[in-house]
């Protein structure tokens, strides 16, 4: 079966390869002035879509947790990735990816509904009106002053730390590393406190929380899934280090092929979610953020009032920081965002910039999916997988919404490339990304404090919005220390307060 994907893959090229459409193609999305080309565009499209496809199957058992029936949530997550990076293609003309962020996910499913009882269509209210306050935001061009107000040594900092982030969820999804904890290290599990009594838990357990005795170690590579993972590691570095075109993707096909013999690869039909009784329980989930149950219900008791107002609080500056870190990481050194991009950016008025266009596809996502029954969209750091194999346009974004449209028929097979397949390729690009870090002077202390706290916390909190949390505490924290204040933005010391203020709100929430 693998071997029908593989044709299905060859047949999207030719088809976006037939000469009228190279032409279209070529004029549309300005391939020649971004020093690209359909092949390159498209394979970056794959690309990215497989590093990032296991959204697809993660989101439903996450979010079903909350009650919200699965396979609508499927169609939910496919629809929802599809219209927003659409939007982001043909509006924006970049080359990122948007999808229900897995982090976002969870805080819907585990802090949102499970911890804080707020129904399932509550929390979808949340995320609309989330949704709506990001695209005020960005229209107001309050993101605008946001970008403007970080100094180079922090966008530096935060284009490094991201490809830290990156090569980290890639060393995780190959499944390089172990955790290990006691039971006294075990705070909760399935959202609840953890009784070292319990030896049975309804529904079997579904999450751990620990505290930080929990460390890190290394396998010991006695299990195919891993010894897989690290074979397509050397092949996909092999094939980069040869500069052979399209690397990344091939990589990721060889490893899948390896996998076979290995038992890794499942080359059997998965079933699962039927398309049929997806768009049956669909109805379910669309508009319900607007119900009775949804929007209707949300501030109907005042005691809930704040706790509402603190949820949407959360999820917006988490969205927000998250899209700013991804589009500055990536961006700036591919030359996406181009220096004269910049001065239209920061200068210009409507949406005269690729950011500004960019910006605003991000924010309209979070409506969209409320609106079809999803937790956030949000623009996912894996594309810079694709921005890594040559990506720079938003055909990229558009061989990557066609890929989530056919995902509703093509579930199965794409389901058969297993994830430590791709996690190679986030390690690799991850280690492309890290090449901002040369522009940092690491021996001035005033530099490399800040820049340290923004990148390596990045990556330790499995979050962007933290670690550019971190790196402007302790930037004004050592303009202080300096007594040079005066060069810190207002704009900076807003959103620095900001933070503090969300840490307070989780730790209220929590």
């Amino acid at each position: 079966m693998f071997f029908v994907e593989r044709r299905i893959i060859f047949a999207i090229i030719k088809m976006f390869k037939k000469k009228g459409s190279l032409l279209i193609m070529k004029k549309f999305f300005k391939l020649e002035e971004n020093k690209t080309n359909v092949t390159t565009e498209v394979l970056a499209g794959l690309t990215t879509f497989f590093a990032m496809s296991y959204i697809l199957f993660v989101a439903p058992n996450i979010l079903g947790l909350t009650g919200m029936p699965t396979q609508a949530i499927f169609l939910a997550t496919i629809i929802s990735s599809a219209v927003s990076t659409l939007i982001m293609a043909l509006f924006a003309n970049v080359p990122y990816v948007q999808a229900p962020g897995l982090g976002l996910a969870t805080f819907f499913t585990y802090t949102v509904v499970l911890q804080l009882g707020f129904s399932w269509q509550q929390a979808l209210a949340l995320v609309f009106l989330c949704g709506v306050i990001n695209v005020i935001v960005t229209v107001t061009k309050i993101r605008r002053l946001i970008i403007k107000s970080i100094p180079d040594v922090l966008q530096h900092a935060i284009g490094g730390g991201i490809g830290i982030f990156v090569a980290y969820i890639g060393v995780k999804n190959a499944g390089f590393l172990k955790f290990i904890t006691d039971k006294g290290g075990i705070l909760s599990i399935n959202g609840s406190a953890y009784d070292a009594g319990a030896t049975h838990f309804k529904g079997g357990v579904s999450s751990v929380v620990s505290n930080s005795s929990v460390t890190p170690a290394l396998i010991n590579f006695n299990q195919a899934a891993p010894l897989l993972a690290l074979i397509g590691l050397i092949v996909m570095i092999f094939l980069v280090v040869k500069n052979v075109r399209g690397a990344i993707l091939i990589g990721i096909i060889v490893t899948t092929i390896i996998g076979i013999p290995m038992g890794v690869t499942h080359t059997e039909l998965i079933g699962g979610n039927s398309l049929g009784a997806s768009f049956q329980q669909l109805g379910t989930t669309v508009g319900a953020a607007f119900g009775p149950k949804g929007m209707g219900s949300l501030f109907a008791e005042p005691g809930r009032l704040l706790l509402a107002v603190m949820t949407i609080f959360a999820f917006s500056l988490t969205d927000i920081f998250d899209t700013i870190g991804t589009f500055i990481g990536t961006g700036k050194r591919t030359g996406i965002f181009s220096v004269q991009d910049e001065k239209e950016f920061f200068n210009g008025h409507g949406f005269k910039s690729k950011m500004d266009r960019s910006l605003f596809s991000d924010a309209i996502g979070s409506v969209i999916s409320a609106i079809f029954g999803t937790s956030n969209v949000t623009t996912f750091v894996e594309s810079a997988s694709g921005i890594g194999v040559g990506g720079r346009t938003g055909l990229t974004s558009l061989v990557a919404a066609v890929m989530f449209l056919l995902s509703s028929l093509l579930a199965p097979f794409i389901a058969i490339i297993p994830g430590v397949a791709t996690a190679p390729a986030l390690i690799v690009v991850g280690i492309m990304m890290m090449a901002s870090f040369k522009n940092i002077n690491w021996s001035n202390l005033e530099d490399a404090i800040p820049a340290f706290f923004a990148s390596v916390f990045m990556a330790i909190c499995y979050s962007i919005s933290y670690g550019i949390a971190a790196g402007f505490i302790f930037y004004i924290a050592v303009k202080l220390a300096k007594n040079k204040f005066k060069e810190v933005h207002p704009m900076m010391i807003v959103c620095t307060l900001l933070f503090i203020l969300n840490f307070i709100v989780l730790a209220v929430i929590e």
